[in-house]
């Protein structure tokens, strides 16, 4: 079957560009279509192809790709792309997947061609996290946000109508896909590099192993550094936070820490299941992604109110228990590519048939 893989932008590498890395082994004959493929995600080799390459693949920009800027910022075009997705040549390919997070899914779809969708998460500026997005938002920011989220909202609801089978993330996302969308989706968990983060290694060299507690990811608002950071303070415990590092190290760190703390809501989240992989438990608010990753009292803990005294009753009690680091290692490989690809492999081969 000539398949094509859709995916919003191609800027940086995070989760939705690992599941996008993940869908192209499965499918390494596909073509990938993008909106933006900037250069740092681009094979070294050049070859023809009015995208370049990406991972083997050829890849085919959207025009917001040839707009001022576009390859570096193209979130300032979110107002032109459900035009520039409908301009998108699918013609003769057979089997469609997108890889959404925004307006990449309403295709003009081939005839008799499959649409399927694996959703990490209806756009959350338009929806769940519009307020948020507004209130942090500058006068230009909000000027445009009234001006087009009704615009926008239509045409994302409009979008779904290409799309034959919806695949969502956690079943975090998969409420909000049915509530958003009104459509039923089926569950099948990103791909994590356990094998990676599980192998072992040396400890860190200026850190005492278990002498911190840890935090991973981008330092944006919802991810709730700053409560992190409070609760370490006012405990008097040590918080390293992992920004800029390597995979490498960041795997070191995992290793070496007492606890990865997790405080904010996410649609899945990638660090919890990486850090189980090395053998550390988490200390995570209960609520979105972190339910369905960490198993409360076996692999970690969960804190129900996202304030500073609701996550240091947690680390109190964290610290007045025993914890396996087997347990964690064997929970993470529930995510594995493997699993992945076993899970969206049977899926793929239902639709199909």
């Amino acid at each position: 079957m000539k398949t094509a893989l859709l995916h919003y932008w191609l800027t940086n590498m995070r989760g939705g560009e690992k599941v996008l890395a993940a869908l192209g082994k499965m499918f390494p004959e596909a073509d990938v279509f993008t909106h933006a493929h900037g250069k740092a995600m681009r094979d070294e080799v050049k070859v023809k192809g009015e995208g370049g390459r990406w991972n083997g693949h050829s890849v085919y920009e959207s025009f917001i790709a040839s707009l001022p800027l576009g390859r570096r910022h193209p979130q300032a075009y979110l107002p032109l792309m459900p035009l520039a997705t409908r301009a998108l040549k699918l013609d003769g390919y057979d089997l469609v997947i997108s890889s959404e997070s925004g307006p990449i899914k309403g295709i003009r779809k081939p005839a008799g061609a499959r649409h399927v969708c694996y959703c990490h998460t209806p756009m959350r500026y338009l929806w769940d996290m519009h307020d948020d997005y507004y209130r942090d938002a500058g006068p230009v920011g909000k000027l445009a946000m009234k001006l087009f989220t009704p615009y926008l909202r239509k045409e994302d609801l409009k979008s779904t109508e290409s799309v034959d089978r919806f695949i969502a993330n956690s079943h975090f996302v998969a409420e909000r896909i049915k509530r958003i969308y009104g459509r039923d989706s089926v569950v099948v968990h990103p791909p994590v590099d356990v094998e990676f983060f599980s192998s072992p290694v040396p400890p860190p060299s200026s850190l005492m192993p278990r002498s911190y507690y840890l935090f991973a990811g981008a330092n944006v608002k919802y991810k709730r550094l700053d409560l992190a950071e409070a609760a370490c303070v006012k405990m008097g415990r040590r918080l390293v936070v992992a920004k800029g590092v390597s995979d490498e190290e960041l795997r070191t760190l995992y290793a070496g820490a007492r606890a990865l703390i997790f405080p904010g809501i996410e649609d899945f989240g990638i660090v919890p299941v990486e850090a189980q992989a090395a053998g550390t438990p988490v200390i995570a608010f209960g609520k979105g992604g972190a339910l369905e990753t960490v198993k409360d009292g076996e692999t970690g803990l969960f804190f129900r109110e996202q304030t500073v005294e609701s996550l240091c009753n947690a680390i109190e009690e964290f610290e007045g228990r025993n914890w396996d680091s087997a347990n964690c290692h064997v929970n993470s490989m529930r995510f594995s590519p493997h699993e992945f690809e076993h899970k969206l492999s049977d899926i793929l081969n239902t639709d199909i048939k």
